[in-house]
């Protein structure tokens, strides 16, 4: 999985240059890429509480391909740093957390409040996905196993908006990121206590 994960990156990136070149010379930083990411997912979740959710879809995507596009300006610029990476990390937690927020309103507002608690639980497991990997590479860990990082995740929540399976999307999300947690608390757990 983190083998056809990579090579998908790779593939990905190689797109992306020719934007990535022409922002470079535009002076455009990849910090400012990160910003125009979240601004992008605020409008994402107006259309979801405005029920236009295929259009939501469609500006989702877009402001997930940023999050590759920063990435990319960033090694083609050398402009890579510690805080650009803080920044991005940052960005992409709010950018998640307004998202989930409107689905969730979204779904109270038709009388779908089951289906408004479980968002919630998505956003949670989410969250863990990337705070499971962050706390272990704190302690100086690899722990990048998972069957979904945020790209996966991006996917799935635009598909769901786009063809109208928003909750089928969500509840997949609930156990593929609680799922995912799981494994990267078992792998940290290895490693910490490889006898074990």
């Amino acid at each position: 999985m983190e083998a056809a994960r990579d090579y998908l990156r790779k593939v990905l990136d190689q797109a992306f240059m020719p934007l990535a070149s022409l922002l470079h010379w535009c002076r455009i930083t990849p910090n400012q890429v990160s910003l125009g990411g979240i601004l992008l997912n605020l409008v994402s979740a107006a259309l979801i509480l405005d029920g236009q959710l295929a259009l939501a879809g469609i500006v989702y995507l877009l402001a997930g391909s940023l999050d590759l596009l920063d990435g990319v300006l960033a090694r083609l610029a050398k402009l890579s740093s510690r805080f650009g990476a803080f920044l991005d990390s940052t960005a992409d937690r709010i950018s998640e957390g307004v998202v989930f927020a409107a689905i969730a309103y979204y779904f109270a507002r038709h009388g779908l409040p089951v289906d408004a608690a479980l968002t919630v639980l998505a956003l949670l497991g989410s969250l863990l996905v990337s705070y499971t990997r962050a706390r272990a590479e704190g302690l100086g860990l690899e722990c990048k196993v998972g069957i979904v990082t945020r790209a996966e995740r991006v996917v799935l929540i635009a598909v769901g908006l786009l063809l109208g399976l928003l909750p089928v999307a969500i509840y997949l999300l609930v156990f593929l990121t609680g799922f995912s947690a799981t494994q990267r608390i078992v792998h940290t757990l290895r490693q910490l206590y490889p006898q074990g």
